[in-house]
């Protein structure tokens, strides 16, 4: 497999994944720590048979998931599609989801146990020309503070969007702003879509969908906001196309995993790296939900 050598640069320096501070993303409350165990894993989706129900699975070893709840929950109108999950300095886990095809607005809702939730808000998207609004994404960053990626459509092309809490209830929002680096080429391309970020030492790796050649590519930036330079793009690490719905979490002991939905093959793979992401592990099915669930997240919790 090439590796760019931007990307070996990015690296440079690097440590385990158990010596980081806590850098935290969609999937990724709290990453993997000395004395931390990892205790369970939720994973939220929603399914090949509704676009408006959201289903709960929890593992103790990130690959084998039993049922929860499904449904857990189902909004008061709209689509529930693509659900992120964090677990909030409150104690609640909090989702964010799609709430339609086309329109301009993003789903929260909130439990106190996984199972039972109360929506919260469909927030209005407050950038003019917005036709879609997809795949909302949760990362918390080193200092605390809570943001929400998206992407934006005009119509044509999606650009990768981000918007920060500023309450602790989680209700009120920086305007967005367009992740710097990860816009559409000026000359073709329909952008991307499904971004999430993981952040290693302190650098921000964008995992995101290239929506031309649908091969999921890697951006690095030292900001959240970027500006973001990619240093894997095409198969770079062997997944193939299309793929999409990518959900990164840290595994115990050191190392990555990387969730995303081969939806042309109706399948749900998974890939595992050990040496700060430039090699992957062959792609494997996910047991007994690949082909039932779609565009998920997962989240690591620890004791």
């Amino acid at each position: 497999m090439a590796v760019s050598r931007r990307f070996v640069l990015a690296l440079a320096g690097s440590v385990p994944l158990y010596g980081l501070a806590a850098g935290r993303a969609v999937g990724d409350p709290g990453l993997t720590q000395p004395g931390r165990a990892t205790v369970r894993y939720t994973m939220t989706a929603f399914t090949n048979a509704s676009e408006s129900d959201l289903y709960v699975y929890e593992s103790t070893d990130a690959t084998n998931f039993q049922l929860l709840r499904g449904s857990a929950y189902q909004p008061p109108s709209g689509l529930l599609r693509d659900p992120s999950l964090i677990r909030h300095t409150d104690g609640r886990y909090y989702l964010t989801y799609t709430t339609g095809w086309e329109g301009q607005t993003i789903g929260f809702a909130r439990s106190d146990d996984r199972v039972t939730w109360t929506h919260l808000d469909d927030y209005q998207v407050d950038v003019a020309g917005v036709t879609s609004t997809w795949a909302p994404e949760w990362f918390i960053d080193s200092n605390g503070e809570v943001n929400v990626l998206v992407s934006l459509s005009d119509g044509v092309r999606f650009t990768p969007h981000l918007m920060t809490a500023t309450d602790p209830g989680l209700r009120s929002w920086t305007p967005l702003t367009p992740m710097v680096g990860l816009g559409p080429k000026a000359d073709t391309g329909y952008g991307y879509i499904d971004t999430t970020v993981v952040l290693h030492r302190g650098q921000y790796y964008a995992f995101t969908k290239d929506e031309q050649t649908k091969f999921v590519e890697l951006a690095v930036s030292d900001q959240l906001r970027g500006r973001y330079s990619f240093v894997q793009t095409g198969d770079w690490a062997g997944w193939g196309s299309p793929r999409e719905g990518q959900c990164v979490i840290p595994l115990p002991g050191g190392g990555w995993r990387i969730y995303f939905d081969a939806y042309d093959d109706g399948e749900y793979l998974y890939s595992d790296s050990h040496d700060n992401f430039r090699t992957w592990t062959p792609t494997a099915e996910l047991p007994g939900l690949s082909g039932t669930v779609r565009h998920f997240t997962v989240l690591p919790e620890h004791g």
